[in-house]
């Protein structure tokens, strides 16, 4: 079993690949993975202007808006109204999408994964849920909120803060028990 937690205070903002922003980047896979070697990454961006996003040929994308009013996404031409707050919403990430700010600035968590490589399944929970990686793959929560828990069997646990992350590969590493929601990201082989 391999188990990272993974502090959103350690987490440090980059250029998104089309200069247009800022992303902190949670987690990627395999690790230290770059923009074009990646088989999945999630990240923390935040939006405060309406603008492109970056292209990713071969890559599949899920925004969901953890902080904000919500945007109007435009994929290939296509409107998407994204305005519910902690509703995981996918798209293609190589088609051509714009971003408009429906009320103004969000936080938005992206999972990004190589549709020939990797799946990922993601949901927004409350309350308490074991993590359960799926073979060969790995499973990556993130709090929306301070005072979540990570419990292991023996009685033994780590405190989660707002943005704060675990990740898991292997077996179970226990049970998350959230004060408020977390978002849990499901990772496995294509």
């Amino acid at each position: 079993m391999t188990v990272r937690i993974l502090r959103a205070a350690d987490l440090t903002p980059a250029p998104w690949k089309n200069g247009g922003g800022l992303t902190r980047e949670i987690a990627t896979g395999p690790e230290g993975a770059g923009a074009d070697a990646f088989d999945w990454r999630v990240s923390l961006a935040d939006v405060t202007a309406d603008g492109p996003f970056s292209a990713f040929p071969g890559v599949d994308r899920i925004l969901t808006v953890v902080e904000g009013a919500g945007m109007d996404l435009v994929v290939g031409g296509e409107h998407h109204i994204v305005d519910e707050p902690l509703w995981p919403h996918g798209f293609p990430g190589d088609l051509p999408t714009e971003g408009f700010l429906l009320g103004g600035p969000v936080v938005n968590l992206n999972v990004m994964y190589r549709r020939d490589r990797t799946r990922a399944e993601t949901a927004v929970v409350c309350g308490t849920v074991r993590l359960l990686p799926p073979e060969g793959g790995a499973v990556l929560a993130v709090s929306l909120d301070d005072g979540a828990e990570l419990e292991n069997g023996d009685g033994g646990g780590v405190r989660l803060d707002r943005h704060d992350a675990v990740l898991a590969a292997g077996e179970s590493p226990g049970v998350l028990r959230t004060m408020g929601q977390a978002v849990l990201i499901t990772l496995s082989g294509g």
